[in-house]
């Protein structure tokens, strides 16, 4: 009995007596409470001591005395165990709440869906009737289903607004959970435990509409209260403003709603609306506010605001929220929109007419927003640097309003559109607002001027957008102006600003990406982070010479398989320091979709200009059978840059601004056309030539050398000239580079596999240096042949280790470096060939 009372007892106190091979030592502990709680003590600050710490806890404390080492350890490891049972308890408990919950939203599905089979199968046997008995047709006895819309009744009265708000409920109730709409699933969105939720969208109906059901592990409260505060969460919000609260049965409340949303480009017009809002419990405990459009321009509003906006309509949508057993609530989301697409140009009509765009940009952003604050109350998420959630969600907030404010340029903010010099292709506008208000961008940096905005707007066809916004942001070097990025720093410091060139930088070409937040959802690739980019003064005679600038970006959609309804790249220079009020003046570019697929993007695509160069059979292979949807992708991309200026500078500042985003939109063409599927038509030369066009006569001068120096050729019948020798050599199979023959060799040219084994592109190679892609053994070994080199033409250089320009090692079995001449007979550059290399 004794024995057994100790083994129990040892059990009990996480200290069984067994040594490493699992076998009894006989030996059983019963510990004090005071020894459980200097052991607890211990094991808080921490869960796995070493030896050496565990003689030391010996040692200080006299109440351990009596118990052996091995005790001790033996302890720890039942600490342990039943530390991260308890943790995968907890786990299994919450995923079978989460199972069982996603299971009843299922049947509820199901059974919703049957009701739909039931009065389809009901109108088709009823329309067969017709069809059959034409005298039928004018029977005006069937009930029509169209209710009368809320603008032809009487809102000016609370009687009145009490009836609307009971018919909205019913309508709500019938989309969110009945058969009012025919509902379709999303493409792309899959039912399930493991899924983001179950998303459909209308079919059929009027307007646009996007449905979504999932479980948050959030009180209904909570998650009422989240979602009535729409600018948190839809970032196409501008504003939403209560102008009347009126109590209502159950408890709930009736209010009369002012909403502002922002334009998505600068080529259409905002939309606002003027709703009446309901909140209230029903029988079963559930909370719903369900909302829809009254008649009426509303009031509280000034003509010279109303008149930058389009006048929008919401059909009965809102929110049904449910408690769930053990914990968490059931969502039901419906939005329905009227958005008078045609007040829009035709072009641009799919963004209006798609309830998969309302689906992706409100729907089930709510939704991700919910779950996002559950996961961070539950302390699910950890974000770098010791951020809170909260601070990083406010960050990315910011970002996305003031690149939203920049394109609509309300005037109500201060903005002012300034008058061109005759070329419409940029808009300039003004904001010269002087009080300080969070809201002005001007003013959140006290510039005694303001804030000049170059925005402008293009369509373009057959480029895939979560390719260009990657390549943006992975190839800053090849569209930017790091003189320009200085000069918007330059309102971060207490001196006052100046015009670029006043300090001439130069970009250094290396752009380090630190990592803030990220998340995806609903395979769509949000990113925050900090961008320190590497540039130096030109002139010698400042004092300091390295002129790091520190950028806060915001990445949406850079996944190739995202299916979002928008990929923005927005970005805003911060002080080093990057203090939580930090005053943020965004820039950036947003590429909208036109046509909405339902499939995405191929993953296959690399982001290098060179690989639009790939032809025949392999290209068409790499990008997939949705090849030819890429070619007849469109989408709008518009640009928006803001710079802070002085009053005295207001005109300098607003021409530099129109030439810079002009430069920018010729670099994303000319980006856009290389990584654009529909060139796979154009030969490996044509394409090497529309780019560099002297390079078929350095390939030439490359070949010859070689043959000149190493008595071999570098390419099979290097007899041949013009595009056939630049295929032949741009499908050489070992990685050949050219450098500049300057005391600092730049690299300049290289072929297909030296563009892959740098991971760079054939423009950003140009920012790469000869000393930085070799390690410290490699730049001796080349050292040391550098003599061999001038003096006999060419050098072998030992197997070794480089870096490529992304940073990663890259190994090569030898390699071969040669002069290379023209026809004068002089260098012009060297050429180096790498055998056989590979990533480590």
């Amino acid at each position: 009995m004794a024995a057994a009372a100790a083994m129990r007892s040892g059990s009990s106190d996480g200290g069984g007596g067994y040594d490493k091979g699992g076998m009894d030592t006989g030996k059983y502990v019963r510990y004090t409470p005071e020894q459980v709680e200097a052991l607890e003590r211990v094991y808080a600050e921490c869960p796995k001591p070493s030896s050496a710490r565990r003689q030391q806890l010996l040692r200080e404390c006299p109440i351990l005395s009596n118990i052996e080492p091995k005790q001790i350890k033996v302890w720890f490891q039942n600490r342990r165990c039943r530390d991260k049972q308890r943790k995968e308890s907890s786990r299994l408990q919450a995923v079978n709440r989460k199972l069982t919950a996603m299971n009843k939203l299922l049947m509820e599905e199901n059974e919703r869906l049957q009701k739909q089979v039931s009065q389809l199968v009901h109108e088709n046997a009823y329309m067969k009737q017709q069809l059959q008995n034409p005298s039928l047709a004018n029977d005006v006895s069937c009930e029509s289903n169209v209710t009368t819309p809320a603008n032809l009744r009487d809102a000016s009265n609370p009687s009145g607004l009490l009836s609307i708000a009971e018919e909205t409920l019913t309508e709500f109730l019938s989309k969110a959970t009945g058969t009012a709409i025919d509902w379709v699933q999303m493409p792309g969105m899959k039912p399930g435990p493991d899924s983001f939720s179950i998303v459909t969208v209308s079919h059929g109906c009027r307007g646009v509409a996007a449905r979504a059901c999932g479980l948050v592990n959030l009180e209904p409260t909570k998650i009422v209260e989240i979602l009535k505060d729409r600018p948190s969460w839809f970032r196409d919000c501008r504003s939403l403003e209560v102008f009347t609260m009126l109590p209502a049965g159950n408890g709930g409340t009736i209010e009369i709603v002012y909403m502002q949303m922002y334009a998505p480009t600068t080529l259409v017009p905002a939309r606002d609306f003027w709703t009446l809002r309901y909140t209230t419990t029903l029988e079963d405990g559930s909370l719903v506010v369900c909302e829809r459009s009254l008649s009426g321009s509303g009031v509280g509003q000034s003509t010279a605001v109303t008149q930058q906006f389009v006048r929008a309509e919401m059909l009965p949508s809102g929110y049904l929220v449910r408690q769930c057993e053990g914990g968490g609530s059931i969502v039901h989301i419906v939005d329905h929109l009227d958005l008078d697409a045609w007040s829009v140009p035709e072009v641009l009509r799919p963004l209006y007419e798609s309830s998969r765009v309302v689906a992706q940009k409100m729907t089930t952003a709510a939704l991700r927003y919910i779950r996002q604050i559950a996961q961070e109350t539950s302390g699910e998420v950890v974000y770098a640097l010791g951020r809170q959630p909260a601070v990083l969600r406010t960050f990315s907030q910011r970002l996305s309003r003031g690149f939203n404010d920049a394109i609509s340029g309300f005037n109500d903010d201060g903005w002012s559109v300034m008058g061109g010099d005759g070329i419409e292709d940029v808009i300039i506008a003004c904001n010269s607002k002087k009080i300080r208000n969070s809201s002005n961008p001007a003013s959140a940096f006290g510039a005694p001027g303001g804030i000049i905005c170059a925005k402008a707007s293009m369509l373009l066809q057959s480029v895939p957008p979560a390719v260009l916004v990657r390549f943006l942001r992975e190839h800053r070097s090849e569209w930017a102006d790091y003189n320009f990025d200085a000069y918007s720093a330059s309102a971060l410091k207490t001196s006052p600003c100046s015009l670029p060139g006043l300090r001439p930088m130069r970009f250094s070409g290396s752009q380090i990406i630190m990592p803030l937040a990220h998340t995806v959802e609903n395979e769509e690739c949000n990113i925050l982070e900090v961008v320190r980019l590497e540039g130096q003064a030109l002139t010698h005679d400042e004092g300091v010479l390295s002129r790091d600038i520190h950028l806060l970006q915001l990445c949406t959609g850079i996944d190739e398989k995202s299916m979002g309804s928008c990929f923005q790249l927005v970005f805003a220079p911060i002080d080093e320091l990057f203090p939580d009020d930090a005053p943020l003046i965004s820039s950036g570019f947003r590429v909208i979709p036109l046509d909405i697929k339902t499939d995405g993007v191929p993953s296959g695509r690399t982001l290098d200009l060179a690989s639009s160069l790939e032809v025949g059979t392999t290209a068409q292979h790499a990008s997939g059978d949705g090849s030819q949807d890429d070619c007849n992708l469109r989408s709008v991309l518009t640009i928006a840059f803001q710079f802070p200026y002085e009053i005295h500078l207001q005109d300098s500042v607003a021409a530099m601004a129109r030439q810079y985003v002009r430069s920018i939109v010729s670099a994303v063409q000319r980006v856009s056309m290389a990584i654009s599927p529909s060139r796979s038509g154009l030969s490996t030369g044509q394409k090497i030539i529309s780019g560099f066009p002297e390079a078929a006569t350095l390939v030439r001068w490359i070949c010859q050398s070689y043959q000149y120096h190493l008595g071999v050729d570098l390419v099979s019948q290097a007899d041949e000239a013009g595009e056939s020798l630049l295929r032949m050599f741009w499908d050489h199979q070992d990685a050949v580079l050219c450098c500049s023959f300057k005391e600092k060799p730049v690299f300049t040219f290289g072929n297909q596999m030296g563009i892959d084994m740098l991971e760079t592109t054939l423009i950003a190679l140009q920012d790469l240096t000869l000393d930085k892609i070799f390690d410290e053994a490699g730049r001796k070994a080349l050292h040391a042949e550098i003599p061999k080199l001038m003096e006999q033409g060419y050098a072998y250089l030992p197997a070794g280790v480089c870096l490529s320009g992304m940073g990663r090692h890259v190994s090569y079995e030898q390699a071969v470096a040669w002069k290379v001449r023209g026809e004068d007979s002089n260098v012009h550059c060297l050429a180096f060939c790498f055998v056989n290399w590979s990533f480590l």
